[in-house]
C-alpha cells in the first residue's frame, strides 16, 4: 500500500504546498478540486516535481456518493489515505470579498451553503477515511482552520462560525476516533500572502505591521504545521488546534495603535 496524503483544494496556495510538503516526505498525493482539469494538472505537477504517485479528482459539494468513488478508486489503485488535509473551504464573503456578508442582508441562502461546505463537506471526506484508517489503526485528520474562529472580523459571521464548528467538529473526531488509533488536529492560520491578499496592495487590512513577529504566514508556513499535525512527528497530539499568524491573536492590541496615538499627539 502506498502511504498517502489526501488534500482538498489542492492545486495553489497553501493547498498545493501542503501537498508538495508531504510529497517531499515520499507520500502519494491525492488532491481534490471542483475543476477536475486544475486537480490533474496540480497532481501532475507534484507526481514530476518528486517523483511520487498522484492524482487529481473533481470533488464538489452536496455529493457523498462522489466521495465514496473517489476513495473506492484510491483504493483500486493500492493506496492507503493515511492523512486527510481539509483545506478547501467557503470564505463566506458572498460575491464582494471587501465587503462581506453584512449581518442584516445576508441571505440565508449563503449562510447555509458556508456550513455546508466547511461543516458537511468535511464530515463526509472524514468519513470515508476514517473507514480505512480504522482498518490499519493509524490515521490523522488535519483542518484547515482560521484564527477568525477565536477573533472575529466584520461582515463574515457565517465564516467565523462554521470555523469555529471546525474546532468543535475535531475535537469530538478525536474523541470518537481516538480508540481507532485516528488523530484530529486543526491549524489555524491568520492572514496569508495569497494573490488575492498582494495585489490589494496599500489597501491591505492585516500585513506584518500588525502582528508581533512582524510578519504573515507564507504558504510553507501552513504546510509545516500540517505536517507536523499530520505525521507521526505529532503521534500523541489530537484534539488540539496550532495557530500560525505571526501571534496576531496572542495580543490585547497591536503595537501600532500606541505608536499611531503618540504620533497624533505630538
Amino acid at each position: 500500500m502506498v502511504k498517502s496524503v489526501f488534500v482538498t483544494g489542492g492545486t495553489v496556495g497553501s493547498g498545493l504546498a501542503i501537498a508538495e510538503r508531504f510529497a517531499q516526505e515520499g507520500y502519494g498525493v491525492m488532491i481534490t478540486s471542483r475543476s477536475g482539469e486544475r486537480a490533474e494538472a496540480a497532481a501532475r505537477k507534484v507526481a514530476e516535481k518528486y517523483g511520487v504517485h498522484a492524482k487529481g479528482y473533481a470533488l464538489d459539494i452536496r455529493d457523498e456518493q462522489r466521495v465514496k468513488d473517489i476513495f473506492a478508486d484510491i483504493d483500486k489503485n493500492g493506496c492507503f489515505v493515511e492523512t486527510v488535509c481539509l483545506n478547501s473551504a467557503d470564505l463566506g464573503f458572498g460575491t464582494a470579498p471587501a465587503v462581506g456578508m453584512p449581518f442584516f442582508e445576508v441571505p440565508v441562502e449563503e449562510f447555509e451553503r458556508v456550513f455546508e461546505t466547511n461543516l458537511v463537506w468535511n464530515f463526509t471526506i472524514v468519513r470515508q477515511a476514517a473507514i480505512r484508517m480504522r482498518e490499519h489503526h493509524k490515521g490523522a485528520i488535519v483542518f484547515i482552520g482560521s484564527n477568525t474562529s477565536y477573533r472575529a472580523i466584520p461582515n463574515r459571521s457565517a465564516y467565523c462560525a462554521s470555523k469555529g464548528g471546525i474546532n468543535a467538529m475535531s475535537k469530538a473526531f478525536a474523541v470518537d476516533l481516538g480508540p481507532y488509533g485516528i488523530r484530529s488536529n486543526v491549524v489555524l492560520p491568520g492572514t496569508i500572502k495569497t494573490q488575492r491578499w498582494v495585489e490589494m496592495g496599500n489597501k491591505q487590512i492585516v500585513n506584518g505591521e500588525l502582528t508581533p513577529i512582524g510578519d504573515i504566514s507564507d504558504f510553507e508556513d501552513i504546510a509545516n504545521a500540517a505536517w507536523y499535525l499530520g505525521s507521526d512527528q505529532s503521534k500523541n497530539v489530537t484534539g488540539t488546534e496550532v495557530t500560525v499568524d505571526g501571534g496576531m491573536t496572542c495580543q490585547l492590541y497591536p503595537q501600532i495603535l500606541n505608536d499611531l496615538k503618540r504620533a497624533a499627539q505630538k
